[in-house]
């Protein structure tokens, strides 16, 4: 609500009724006189009140009446009375209704009061109101009113003077802000230009208007009161401070500079009064010098007094800030002044606040700007801008020099120092523990300053300046006046180079819009601009010196990260202003400083050092820092974070780079990275310095020239922390910017850089001569990168760096030299592999122009370097190989310039370019390349270096023949093409063409070349190439040979073929016997191949079974060659040398290529199955099967393509043989040359040694042996009809000698069956087959085959024999198996030769034989052979052996053999009986029963019962074939063998003993059954009742004669023994045999009696009498058994006893 208001009005007009109805009230008893005004008061504004209607205006015209009555309650002086009065004054005043003759009165009033010293407060309160709510009071009253407040300040109370002090500020304020409104209102008026100015202030006053005039009143009075003079306008004043008196001069001239810039008056009192009293003021301070003023000085100077000085510092400020267009030679004393305080013999505090208030000049650039215009451009003006510059730089020096009190942290007591460090905190720790937090703080040669946060950049915020209530000087904080000049140094650069960018960026742009504009514009413009650069250079030339001197020590100095940081960012922006304004020297300086903070302390490096002498650095030198001082922060950031060795040709030791070090390295990679352009000539410093670092750093070049860490191991002595760590990628990507941003610099620039950095690299390489240590590798690194980032214009760079980097190719320190290869391979790379404009295809010159330092690389001489420059040869492939063209011919030279001595990585690298050829790019290559391609795989078959590519490289060799043979028809058109050009050619200049196996076509030479390559590796020294060539060779010519040209075939026989047989058989035979050691210590050789011989014997396998199966595979086209029986009887040849070389593996393989070659495992026809295609095709198993050779790990062959390749065209082939041909090989001269072959190969296999065997002959094997005999039977199918006798007495003499041969003792475990195993060998089935095959055809033959019956059972029987006689094999000493058979250790003696177990095999030839004398009995042969005979003859043998054969089942199977061939072989010799053809197979047959029946060997003891019974059952079975085929027929048998046999039944009837058997089992074991049959039989053919011829009578006659003699015998003998033995019991089996006797008598009794008497012979019944006695003798005996039988022995005589008829003769009775 305004004051104005209706309802304000009305308000103020009932307030004041009550005030003065108040005022009456107080004012009653004691003043009257008040009393009454106040109701008069009351009167007179109700009047006015209703007289008016403008209520304000009425009562401002009235005031001073209307005031009166509170006036003169004032005058009681009565607190009550006054507070009251002076509230309504202020209420009065606050509505602006007071006049100007009121307020004269009411400051009247009020002075009195003040006088009295009466409610101060309320005092100034009214004046300050008075003054502020309106302009009426001026002149004296204005003046007085300011006394009073004044006066109200000096007063003793405190609170009074404040706010007396705050009044004054405020009133001072408001008499200069009413001259503001006053101008303000008089703006638009033009005045009259004032007269001439005087020197009086009077007359100048005259021309001001009221307020200005009273503005100019008040200031000229404040001067004179600072100056100690009296006021003119300021009347009354009784004391005054200066203090009090500049704070309120500076706030005037800082608040209302205009006042002073806008009048005449004004600025005259600042250049006349001002200026002169600071000058004055200043005095003491300039002439004090601290530690002068000691009692001996004669006139003692007056101290500076530190409120003034700071006051005059603050005013100075002001008016450089606001007046130094007035001011300029005043300004240049003020400066002068400033520097002079910087002054170390100044007092602390003055050096503070003058660094304060120069700072507040260097937040002021373009002040600055001025200052170097009006002082330093001048001719004889001071240098002021260069001075506060170079004192900035002294002062901050000083305080390193000259220590603050106490302050110097000795190098030796680290901990000490951080103690102290916490306790002096000072204002800049803000109270936080400093152990905890690591202060930021310089220090330098010991002394320690900690530096604070003093104000925010770009301002001046000051501590001391501010400090106005402080009279004594304060105590400043350690490191605050450094921090100061620190941040002013900061703000300074800032500053200027801001300012100079900005504008130069703006003419910059000027300059590109008069590029449009035609010429003539342009030199105007030039001075305009030159105008500018003059100033800016003047600016820097008049700052660089102090500026690198100060921030160089201060960088030396700092301790912090942060002011790091700063300090570069301050350095590196002056560097690239004076690159940018062409100012070399300051440039290079800079540049200098940077390098030389990047490197450690006293780091010697050239470059630097010759450029810091040039420079004269006016403050100071830059010391080295010593990093071994550790400083109170120590903890995090002065930290020695690297410690490497420098990079120097004499070894030093190490050196450390700290995290300043590292952050300067980064400012300086900054540098070059954003300034590149403005280098120029020190790209030499900033790389010298940068490739020192990288060095101590250890990062090595990697991949396209870009740095990384290198490892630890590179450099011993190099340690990183894990602080530099994480940095050194940061660093690493920066260097790569850095260069990569040269893409930008324009030509000229990148020759500076690409000039610097060939000679760093030529510094380099002298370095690294004649030692071995590592060398610098920077220069080349970042020539590569340099290049590859410039492939646009690689042609300008590329001589020079090229030519560059093949000399460092050549240097002898390996590490560069390998660098330069790196480089310039890179490069190659790149440069093929840019998109150029035009492409690379259109512009052959520059194609050249990069492939051409790979060809020169061929001529360096160092492995390392042939090695990348194979590895670039692999990229390049990889990459551009389609686009080779007519390179290729270069490329495949690099590839295959290898030798033996180049090492085997060198090859290993050369070989990968192959493969990539071979698998990729055959086909963009021209196909006259392909024979180069073939040779160069060869020659890598054929180094010896490395095993695993020779083997791989045989594999590519098939992969090319593969890729022939898909790509026949093409390759063969372009050959020929190619062909027809040459032929040409060389009939005009009159040649013939020379090319190898030159009739052939020329894709037909491609392939032989490609076989004589193949057959080349087949002789190789080391068996895993042979194995693998011989492999491949043969399926290539499998697989491929139907391609070539019939013609061509006898070149792959005769030349290729057999020659390489030829090789390998000599190589074979000739090969070293002597054992290898294991190769390299841990690879094992098995033992089969542990000898050279043993080895060549492999490959002799593998090439004569490839040949053998090309011959099988290829013979229906090999028939129609001319000469194709010489070419077998050679391959004949072949397999028998084979066959009989003296080692088991050959000749077993040679037997298997022998079956082949006859076809024995005969081709499928019918390619159902692809298998069987492959076997048909002879493509051996082994490359079927991922069975590798015995080197690299990979199949030769990929079966899966060539299965498919096979069925894909081998269909043709495989239906070869014309319908109704069972096998193309026919020629019955081919066959039998192969019948001879076999022949003489079984002949000197299987003779016996001759001599005696001390020299271990060799052996033949088992298996070879087996397979000898196997291929018998069907090459006999071929041979059959003309075979002749004498043919199988041959066959007969090497079967026999084959089954001889023993088996070593060491193989027998493998081949032999447990002896308890009845099985038979292999061999011996085969040769069992032989004879059953011969046997077979003679039986469906013809009669005249008929006569070898016996010549095959003559060879069985002999096999027979071997059961119980095993062959000898020459005089070698063979033990048998059944003798070794529990005998394991002799078993295994050392090269024993064992027998085989014959027992299987000459059972199984027995079973044969009666198979066979089951079929052929009745055959002519057989029987004028005596083939019965000789059976029988053969059998003895084992029957008379019986339980002496090696087995038991021998003389079994005799027995039933001979029971089943005389069941069949008697009937027929009875039918011949006439004849006389067996007349001596008789006596052969008697002496063979005999031996069987009553056999001279003994039953083992551990024969069971069961056993003995069954053997039993034998013999039984023996006499009754007797009884039923032999005695039936006597009259057609010699009487003589019957007679033998009845004398053997007799002896069998009667039982023998066997005195072995335990007495329980004698009965069982007495043969009782054989016995009784024998006696049976006997009797049988005793009694027969029918005696049909006297023949069988004969018999009888003869076989009881036999019987009862032995009876009688046995009852004597028993007599005999039972008389001797006394009361012992005779021994059981005699018992039993006595009884069996008895038995027998009796059965003979009962016989006799039912036999008709004259059947019964005299005789017989005389010797059956002549028993009876002897019985009789027998009654004694003991034993009851013996007792019974003896009685049912006599009983049957009482049928004899006859009354003895009578006959007297001769008178006898």
């Amino acid at each position: 609500m305004s004051t104005s208001s209706p309802e304000a009005v009305k308000k103020l007009l009932e307030n004041m009724q009550t005030d003065l109805r108040s005022l009456s009230m107080e004012c009653k008893k004691k003043f009257p006189p008040v009393k009454e005004a106040a109701e008069s008061g009351i009167v007179k504004i109700k009047t006015i009140a209703a007289r008016n209607t403008d209520i304000l205006a009425a009562l401002k015209e009235n005031s001073s009446e209307v005031v009166q009555p509170f006036l003169m309650g004032c005058g009681t002086k009565e607190p009550k009375i006054t507070q009251l009065c002076l509230a309504a004054i202020q209420r009065l005043m606050s509505h602006e209704v007071v006049s100007e003759a009121a307020a004269g009165n009411i400051i009247n009033m009020l002075w009195q009061l003040m006088e009295n010293g009466l409610e101060e407060l309320k005092l100034l309160q009214t004046v300050l109101v008075l003054l502020t709510t309106n302009t009426v009071v001026h002149d004296e009253v204005l003046s007085k009113a300011i006394v009073l407040c004044f006066r109200l300040h000096f007063t003793k109370d405190n609170i009074t003077n404040n706010t007396a002090a705050a009044t004054v500020r405020q009133v001072v304020t408001v008499v200069f802000e009413r001259m503001v409104a006053e101008d303000e209102r008089f703006k638009g008026i033009v005045e009259q230009p004032p007269p001439v100015q005087g020197n009086t202030n009077r007359r100048s006053v005259s021309t001001l208007r009221p307020s200005a005039k009273d503005a100019y009143m008040l200031f000229q009075d404040l001067c004179q009161l600072v100056n100690a003079d009296a006021p003119y306008w300021l009347v009354g004043m009784t004391e005054m401070t200066r203090t009090f008196g500049l704070e309120l001069l500076e706030s005037v001239l800082n608040d209302f500079p205009g006042v002073f810039l806008q009048h005449q008056e004004f600025s005259f009192l600042l250049k006349e009064r001002v200026c002169p009293l600071v000058i004055k003021l200043f005095s003491p301070n300039i002439k004090f010098r601290q530690g002068s003023s000691s009692a001996a000085s004669p006139a003692p100077v007056e101290k500076p007094y530190f409120p003034i000085c700071m006051r005059l510092l603050r005013v100075v400020s002001v008016l450089i800030k606001h007046f130094y267009s007035l001011l300029v030679t005043e300004c240049e004393i003020f400066l002068s002044l400033l520097v002079k305080f910087l002054d170390g013999e100044k007092p602390q505090w003055l050096r503070a606040v003058a660094v304060e208030s120069v700072h507040r000049l260097c937040v002021q650039p373009h002040l600055l700007r001025s200052f170097c215009q009006s002082y330093d451009m001048k001719q004889h003006s001071t240098k002021v801008f260069r001075d506060i510059v170079n004192a900035l730089g002294s002062f901050i020096q000083s305080l390193f020099i000259v220590p603050n009190a106490g302050n110097v942290a000795m190098c030796s007591n680290g901990p000490e120092i951080q103690i102290y460090c916490t306790a002096q905190g000072g204002p800049g720790t803000g109270g936080v523990s400093g152990a905890l937090t690591t202060q930021a703080a310089f220090e330098y040669r010991g002394t320690w300053i900690p530096l604070m946060t003093v104000s925010v950049q770009g301002s001046a915020k000051a501590t001391y300046l501010e400090m106005l209530d402080k009279v004594e000087p304060p105590s400043i904080p350690e490191g605050y006046a450094m921090s100061v000049a620190f941040s002013a140094l900061l703000d300074l650069v800032r500053g200027i180079t801001t300012m100079i960018e900005r504008e130069l960026a703006a003419e910059e742009a000027a300059t590109v819009q008069t590029d449009v504009i035609p010429f003539r514009n342009k030199p105007c413009n030039v001075l305009f601009v030159s105008g500018a650069h003059l100033v800016w250079e003047e600016m820097v030339n008049a700052c660089w010196c102090g500026l690198l001197a100060a921030l160089s020590l201060l960088l030396d100095a700092s301790t912090d990260e942060t002011a790091t940081e700063n300090i570069l960012k301050a350095e590196l922006t002056m560097a690239s202003l004076c690159g940018r304004l062409g100012l070399v020297t300051p440039r290079d300086a800079f540049i200098t400083a940077i390098c030389k903070a990047s490197l450690p302390p006293h780091y010697a490096l050239t470059v630097l050092s010759s450029n810091a002498a040039t420079l004269s650095s006016k403050a100071y030198s830059i010391q080295g820092q010593n990093v071994q001082i550790i400083s109170p922060s120590s903890e995090s950031h002065q930290q020695v974070v690297a410690v490497g060795q420098p990079l120097t040709a004499q070894p030093q030791g190490t050196v450390v780079l700290t995290a300043k070090n590292i952050q300067c390295m980064r400012t300086l990679l900054n540098l070059a990275h954003c300034h590149g352009a403005v280098l120029g000539t020190s790209w030499q410093l900033v790389l010298a310095t940068l490739q020192h670092l990288v060095w101590i750093l250890g990062l090595k070049p990697g991949v396209g020239g870009a740095l990384k860490p290198g490892r630890a191991v590179e450099g011993p002595s190099t340690v990183l922390t894990t602080a530099v760590m994480t940095d050194l990628p940061v660093i690493s990507n920066i260097l790569s910017r850095l260069f990569e941003s040269s893409q930008y610099l324009d030509d000229v620039s990148l020759h500076h850089l690409i000039n610097a950095l060939c000679s760093l690299s030529l510094e380099a390489m002298e370095m690294a001569y004649g030692n071995n240590k590592e060398p610098s590798l920077f220069a080349v690194a970042k020539l590569l990168e340099t290049g590859l980032v410039n492939m646009d214009r690689i042609e300008i760079l590329w001589r020079p760096l090229t030519g560059h980097l093949l000399e460092v190719c050549q240097h002898p320190n390996s590490r560069m030299r390998e660098w330069g290869a790196e480089a310039l391979t890179a490069l190659i790379k790149a440069g093929l592999a840019y998109k150029h404009d035009p492409p690379l295809a259109q512009n052959q010159r520059l194609q050249l122009l990069l492939l051409n330092p790979l060809k020169e690389l061929s001529n360096v001489l160092h492995a390392d370097i042939r090695q990348k420059q194979l590895e670039c040869v692999l990229q390049i492939l990889q990459s551009q190989g389609d686009s080779l063209g007519p390179g290729w011919p270069l490329v495949l030279g690099v590839i295959g310039a290898i030798r033996n001595d180049q090492g085997e990585s060198l090859i290993r690298t050369a070989f990968q370019c192959l493969q990539l050829v071979v698998t990729d790019f055959l086909p963009t290559m021209p196909c006259t390349c392909l024979q180069i391609v073939v040779d160069v795989a060869g020659s890598f078959g054929l180094q010896n270096q490395e095993l695993n590519i020779s083997l791989t490289s045989i594999g590519l060799l098939w992969n090319i023949s593969d890729y022939f043979f898909q790509r026949g028809e093409a390759i063969t058109q372009e050959l020929e093409r190619e062909e027809e050009a040459l032929q040409k050619q060389a009939q005009e200049k009159g040649e013939t063409l020379n090319r190898p196996f030159h009739p052939a076509p020329p894709f037909d030479c491609l392939w032989l070349c490609l076989y004589a390559k193949l057959g080349e590796l087949c002789v190789d020294p080391r068996p895993a190439v042979r194995k693998s060539a011989g492999q491949t060779l043969f399926s290539t010519i499998a697989a491929h040979g139907t391609l070539l040209q019939q013609p061509t075939w006898h070149i792959v026989v005769w030349k290729v073929l057999f020659q390489l047989l030829d090789c390998v058989r000599t190589s074979s035979t000739t090969a070293d016997k002597e054992k290898i050691e294991s190769g390299g210590g841990n690879i094992l050789i098995h033992h089969s191949r542990d000898t050279a011989e043993k080895q060549w014997a492999e490959t002799w396998v593998l090439t004569l079974a490839g040949v053998a199966r090309i011959f099988n595979t290829r013979r229906y086209l090999l028939q129609q060659l001319g000469d194709f029986f010489e070419a077998w009887e050679v391959l004949l040849n072949h397999i028998q040398s084979a066959a009989l070389s003296k080692n088991n593996e050959v000749s077993l393989a040679a037997l298997k290529s022998f079956q082949e070659i006859l076809q024995i495992v005969t081709p499928v026809k019918d390619s159902d199955k692809a298998g069987d295609a492959l076997a048909a095709m002879g493509v051996p198993p082994v490359l079927i099967d991922p069975l590798s050779a015995s080197g690299p790990g990979r199949p030769l062959v990929r079966s899966d393509s060539l299965l498919e390749r096979l069925t894909r065209y081998n269909g043709a082939e495989l239906q070869a043989p014309p319908p109704g041909e069972e096998s193309a090989l026919e020629d019955s001269a081919l066959w039998w040359s192969a019948w001879n072959t076999w022949y003489r190969m079984g002949t000197d296999s299987t003779r016996p040694p001759s001599g005696p065997t001390e020299k271990l002959s060799f052996i033949p094997s088992q298996p070879f042996l087996t397979a000898l005999i196997q291929i018998f039977p069907a090459l006999y199918q071929h041979i059959k009809a003309n075979f002749s006798m004498e043919d199988l007495k041959k066959l007969g003499v090497i079967l026999h000698g084959a089954v001889s041969v023993p088996i070593s003792s060491d193989a027998s475990p493998f081949i032999l069956p447990s002896y308890t195993e009845a099985v038979l060998t292999n061999l011996q089935e085969a040769v069992l087959t032989a004879l059953d095959v011969l046997q077979k055809a003679i039986c469906v033959g013809t009669e005249n085959l008929q006569v070898m019956y016996p010549a095959i059972f003559e060879q069985l029987l002999l096999f027979v024999e071997f059961s119980c006689k095993p062959p000898q094999y020459g005089r070698m000493e063979t033990k048998h198996v059944a003798n070794a058979k529990y005998n394991q250790i002799q078993l295994f003696a050392p090269a024993e030769w064992v027998a085989l177990n014959y027992v299987p095999f000459a059972e199984r030839s027995l079973e044969v034989v009666v198979d066979l004398y089951h079929k052929t009995a009745c055959h002519k042969a057989v029987i004028n052979e005596k083939v019965l005979q000789n059976i029988i003859k053969t059998l003895r043998m084992p029957l008379s052996l019986k339980y002496a054969c090696p087995s038991e089942s021998t003389w079994k199977l005799a027995v039933s053999s001979l029971l089943k061939v005389l069941s069949i072989g008697l009937p027929v010799a009875r039918q011949h009986a006439s004849s006389g053809k067996f007349d001596t197979m008789w006596p052969e047959l008697a002496n063979a029963f005999e031996d069987f029946l009553f056999t001279k060997s003994t039953p083992p003891d551990n024969v069971s019962i069961q056993e003995f019974q069954k053997n039993e059952a034998i013999d039984v079975e023996v006499v009754q074939l007797i009884s039923t085929e032999i005695l039936p027929f006597a009259n057609f048998i010699p009487k003589d063998f019957v007679g033998q046999i009845m004398a053997m039944l007799n002896k069998g009837s009667i039982h023998s003993q066997s005195p072995s058997f335990t007495e329980a089992e004698i009965d069982v074991r007495m043969r009782e059954e054989f016995s009784k049959v024998c006696f049976e039989t006997l009797l049988q053919f005793s009694f027969s009742n029918k005696v049909s011829t006297p023949q069988e009578g004969y018999i009888s006659r003869m076989a009881l004669s036999v019987l009862l003699k032995r009876s009688q015998d046995v009852l004597r003998r028993y007599v005999e023994d039972e008389r001797l033995s006394g009361r012992c019991p005779l021994p059981r089996q005699q018992v039993t045999e006595i009884i069996f006797v008895l038995k027998a008598i009796s059965t003979l009794m009962d016989s006799l009696k039912k036999t008709q008497p004259e059947n019964v012979d005299g005789n017989t019944w005389a010797q059956v009498i002549a028993l009876y006695p002897t019985l009789v003798e027998c009654i004694t005996c003991s034993s009851s058994e013996v007792s019974s039988a003896l009685k049912e022995a006599l009983g049957p005589f009482k049928d004899f006893m006859q009354p003895p008829i009578s006959k007297v003769q001769n008178g006898e009775s």
